[in-house]
């Protein structure tokens, strides 16, 4: 018999069983875990603005606080300092007698240091002996302070730049008194009411608002307490025959700038949650990432399989 008469056997096919042919259910789109799956993203997007919101508060109140007290911690927080230790006096009376510096002198302290509730001033050898009360929208008036202080007879020449600047200065330190406190409850707020932005992009939105709000607040506020600093160090330094050294504080500033990028960093991500990263109502009305958090285990190994299949072939 040729060879090619022969049937041909073919192994037979193992019938399937009845249980693959069942078709594995969908789980729920109300399932904790699907919801859970399809949200984890946004999830930890929220997790990291909650974050950078908790940091800026932080140090927003670290600013708040800072130079209210004479400690060793409040009294290194201030926007800036003034040094009178060697100041050079206008006029003197012959009766005063010298003490340690040229300042205790004249009935002045040695120096003056300024934040945003008050001033506190000290002498070198015994560190801050005294601080003002708080007072809002407080703002520093050094002309009536150092005037105010000085021994009869006695009187020194502050540049002239002092009095112009004082208006200004009193207006942008009630600016940014007020706007260090709104950013400070706001972001304090959002830390709490961000989390709602898991349920839909309007809330992504309307909250996004307000973290836009508390950044440009934050970012105003910085940027006069920094100008505020060094326009004042500029204005009594000019006047090289007073012999005045204004130290500006970095502690404040950096505190200051930390927070503003913080709060800047949180906007950012409550801007991206308006159009990026799957929430919950995405996942109920099935515009995105439904279909791929509703799958089931053996879709997904066979979603990975052919992934796999074809990474194998292109190699």
């Amino acid at each position: 018999m040729p060879l090619g008469s022969f049937p041909r056997f073919r192994r037979r096919q193992a019938a399937p069983s009845p249980d693959a042919q069942k078709e594995s259910p969908r789980p729920s789109i109300e399932d904790p875990v699907v919801l859970k799956r399809g949200t984890r993203t946004r999830r930890n997007a929220i997790a990291v603005s909650c974050f950078c919101y908790l940091v800026a508060v932080i140090f927003l109140i670290l600013v708040e606080i800072g130079n209210t007290r004479g400690t060793r911690v409040l009294g290194d927080i201030y926007f800036f300092k003034l040094d009178l230790t060697n100041i050079l006096p206008q006029a003197a009376p012959t009766s005063l007698t010298l003490q340690n510096s040229i300042a205790r002198t004249l009935g002045l302290h040695d120096f003056y240091q300024v934040g945003l509730w008050n001033f506190c001033e000290g002498y070198n050898t015994d560190g801050i002996t005294n601080c003002s009360p708080p007072t809002n929208l407080y703002w520093f008036n050094p002309v009536q302070i150092l005037l105010g202080e000085l021994f009869a007879g006695a009187s020194i020449a502050l540049p002239s730049d002092v009095n112009d600047i004082l208006t200004i200065l009193r207006i942008a330190s009630n600016i940014m008194f007020g706007f260090f406190i709104t950013s400070l409850v706001l972001d304090f707020v959002l830390i709490f009411v961000t989390p709602v932005v898991l349920y839909s992009r309007w809330w992504s939105g309307f909250f996004g608002f307000f973290a836009l709000l508390a950044t440009l607040l934050v970012l105003i506020a910085s940027a006069l307490g920094t100008a505020m600093s060094l326009i004042f160090k500029y204005a009594l330094t000019s006047q090289t025959d007073l012999n005045v050294y204004v130290d500006v504080g970095t502690k404040m500033l950096a505190f200051m700038w930390v927070a503003t990028a913080f709060t800047f960093l949180a906007f950012l991500i409550h801007a991206s949650l308006c159009c990026c990263c799957t929430s919950r109502r995405d996942l109920r009305t099935g515009r995105k990432g439904a279909r791929r958090s509703r799958a089931t285990p053996q879709e997904e190994d066979a979603s990975s399989s052919r992934v796999g299949g074809k990474t194998a072939t292109s190699g």
